[in-house]
This record gives structure tokens, C-alpha cells and sequence, in this order.
């Protein structure tokens, strides 16, 4: 049954902040904890970290000491959200295993979200980006095995194959090329928005967790390699937060973020089996409820506008749920060959020869054996005789079937 948040009785904000003994939670059993209940952790840790980020700019853009007063209560309440779900990770957690989970949840996220996307732009967006994502997974679930011994199948619970897509090595860019049109929030679907404000947070927290781990990883080839990901990351969040609809005020943004917030608090809800977790998500929805009424008073109050001036309903469109997307990944693999140039995507192949592509990649890329992403899976292969993967049949895209090679060329040349 969906419900529409604008009509629940909220809490007063001032009730919602939470003492020491709840801020700091009981960690999951890392071994024995599903899959999805890790990656929904990640969603609402990003999702936290968006909404703070969020009401830190708007503070630093606004000349209204009340409304910054009002941010300041509501931005405190959600930093103890972040460091509550944040800490819901184990001490004995990795810093590589909590990766893989991140490029799960990116796997599969991108994909339920591409299914359900009825904005052409935004699916080629999502679908472009997945098969990156795609790729990451793989090459941190080869350093894993190589350094850790450890099978990436098993913490994906292989729901999730791991395999090669667009080589990492083939996602590096003119950063012009990832600019690409943005939503009117004014016509777009209420999924549509709500789509694009979540992607661009899962993908700025993972940019921002590669950013801040790359130089406590305790490997030099590890360090470099969430180095080289870590800045296809922000080629990711800069086509992603792109999509945001940039005509909004930022009390228009507000009540957008605080909706999304509340929409994804409720998903995980809906959908955790964690019953301890499930507790969480559903104070934390409570919490959301008071930030979305207040920020919908503060609309009418300083802009004289209704929330449906911005949601024109607010109830809940279909809910997130997150889970196994293979068949999926592997339609889209079929588009492999696709490279972002300006507003849209193409096949490498029909580039010109002088394209900026090629000029990028030249002056960033002296040598491939200089690339971590490729070092990677070299390394592994020497060492084992093939690379590491997960797959439930063979690979789809011919080129990507040797085992025994990793592939270079494929949507970075135009002979490939």
C-alpha cells in the first residue's frame, strides 16, 4: 500500500534528535548479513551525505539568517542519520569488501532504476554508467581474490555476475563529454525525479568513499587503483547531478531532497529483512517526515508556494527494491561500444579520428601498462593463468570472452 508522507502527522523537528545510545548502533555480522540489506546501508549513508552537502551549499547561498537556522536543525539531525548508518558497517570489514558491496549496490541500483526510467536521456544515462560500474566491480573483485583471498561471488551473494564491460581504461573522457541535458521538474515523471536525485547521490558517495580510502589502502597497486575508479566516479556524478533540473530554487530543492529522502527511508522499509535494521529505516522515515513538512512550510512561508507547485503528488510512485539483475546487464552489454560525446552517446567507431576522445586519452595514457585498472587483471591472470570472474554463462560481448587477456581496445579504438 503506497502513502503519500504529506498527509502523515509529523513529529515536531525539534523531537527527532537522537542521544548517545541511539546514535551508535549494532554493526551486521559481515558473513552472514544479505547482500541488499548492505548495499541499502550504502544508499541511505549517500543519501545522507547528499542531503547534508545540499543544506551546507544552500546555507553558504542564502542571506536569511531564520531559514539558515531552520537548515542548521534539520542538517544536524541528518549528520546523526549519516553516522548512525555509516556505523551499522563492522569493525571487521574491509576496506575492499565494503567496496564490492558498493559496486553492487551501483550494478543493481542503476538497473532497477533504468527499467522503471520512462525519460529516454536519463535510461541512456543510466544504462551508459552501468556497464562502468559494471566493469569496477570486476576489477576490485580481482584484486580481492589476489590480495585477500577472497571470492567476490560470495559477498554478492551471486546475485550479481562479475565479469568485464566497458574496460575502465576506455571510460576516461574530455570532461565536456559528460554534461549531458537536465530534467524539467515541472513535466518530467514523478519517478524521473526522484531517479535522478538518487543515482546522484549513490554515485557521490561512492566517488567520495574512493576519494577519501585510496591513500589508507594498504597496497600500492590497491591505492592506485581506487585512484584511477575514484575519478571515473566523478565523470559519473558530474553527467548524473547534470540531470537535476537546474531551474529550481533552492527551497524547490529542499522539499525534492527531503521527499527523496523520505521516498527511500520508506522503500527500505518496505523491503528490509533485517528486523533490527528495519527498525532503523523506519524511525529515520519518521525523521524524514518532519524535515519534508518543515521544508514545505518553508516553501510557502519565503516563495508563497504550495508543495504541489513541486510534487504535484505526493504519493509514493512505485517503491525501490533492491535485487538480482542479471538478465538485464546483459542486454545492455550489447551496447558496450558506446562512448559519451557532448549531449548524447556513440560508438566509438564513428568518431573522427582527430575527436577529442582520442586526444584525451592519448595525453592522460602514455602507456597502458601504466593504467591500474589493466595492471590489475595482467597481474592476476599472470599469477593465475586466467582472470577472476562470476559468470552464469558465457560472456555475451565475443571480445570480452578471453579469460587469458584483458581487453584494451574495446570502445577505446575505432578498429575494436
Amino acid at each position: 500500500m503506497s502513502i503519500n508522507p504529506f498527509e502523515l502527522q509529523p513529529k515536531k523537528v525539534d523531537d527527532t534528535f537522537l542521544d548517545f545510545k541511539e546514535l551508535y548502533p549494532n554493526s551486521y555480522d559481515k558473513d552472514a548479513t544479505d547482500p541488499y540489506t548492505k548495499t541499502r546501508i550504502i544508499l541511505m549513508n549517500g543519501t545522507e551525505f547528499e542531503a547534508v552537502w545540499f543544506s551546507h551549499q544552500f546555507s553558504r547561498h542564502c542571506n536569511n539568517n531564520d531559514i539558515r537556522r531552520e537548515l542548521a536543525a534539520m542538517r544536524y539531525i541528518e549528520q546523526q542519520q549519516q553516522k548512525r548508518v555509516s556505523n551499522l558497517k563492522p569493525i571487521n570489514e574491509t576496506i575492499l569488501e565494503t567496496t564490492i558491496g558498493y559496486e553492487q549496490l551501483a550494478v543493481d541500483l542503476t538497473s532497477i532504476l533504468a527499467k522503471e526510467e520512462k525519460d529516454p536521456c536519463v535510461k541512456k544515462a543510466l544504462d551508459f554508467a552501468l556497464l562502468e560500474d559494471f566493469d569496477h566491480l570486476y576489477r576490485y573483485a580481482n584484486l580481492l581474490e589476489m590480495e585477500h583471498h577472497i571470492y567476490a561471488d560470495k559477498l554478492v551473494g551471486k546475485y550479481t555476475e562479475i565479469m568485464p564491460a566497458r574496460p575502465t581504461i576506455a571510460e576516461h573522457r574530455y570532461p565536456c563529454d559528460n554534461i549531458k541535458p537536465f530534467i524539467n521538474n515541472k513535466t518530467a515523471d514523478p519517478l524521473t525525479k526522484l531517479h535522478v536525485n538518487i543515482i546522484t547521490a549513490a554515485e557521490q558517495q561512492t566517488m567520495n568513499y574512493y576519494m577519501n580510502v585510496s591513500s589508507f589502502y594498504t597496497s600500492e597497486i590497491g591505492r592506485r587503483l581506487y585512484q584511477e575508479i575514484g575519478l571515473v566516479e566523478e565523470e559519473h556524478v558530474t553527467q548524473y547531478g547534470g540531470l537535476i533540473d537546474t531551474n529550481c530554487t533552492w527551497l524547490e530543492n529542499l522539499l525534492m531532497h527531503e521527499y527523496t529522502e523520505c521516498y527511500l527511508y520508506y522503500s527500505c522499509f518496505e523491503t528490509e529483512c533485517d528486523p533490527y535494521i528495519k527498525k532503523i529505516w523506519e524511525q529515520q522515515f519518521e525523521q524524514e517526515v518532519a524535515h519534508l513538512h518543515k521544508a514545505a512550510e518553508l516553501l510557502k512561508t519565503y516563495e508563497s508556494k504550495e508543495w504541489q507547485q513541486v510534487i504535484p503528488n505526493g504519493e509514493f510512485p512505485k517503491l525501490l527494491s533492491l535485487g538480482s539483475n542479471i538478465e538485464y546487464v546483459r542486454k545492455i552489454l550489447e551496447t558496450v561500444r558506446l562512448t559519451g560525446k557532448l549531449e548524447d552517446y556513440v560508438p566509438v567507431s564513428s568518431l573522427p579520428d582527430d575527436d577529442i576522445f582520442f586526444r584525451y586519452q592519448n595525453s592522460i595514457i602514455n602507456s597502458i601498462e601504466d593504467v591500474p585498472s589493466h595492471n590489475i587483471i595482467e597481474k592476476y591472470i599472470a599469477k593465475e593463468g586466467q582472470d577472476y570472474r562470476f559468470e552464469v554463462a558465457p560472456h555475451p560481448i565475443e571480445a570480452l570472452q578471453d579469460r587469458k587477456k584483458d581487453n584494451t581496445t574495446i570502445a577505446r579504438t575505432k578498429s575494436e
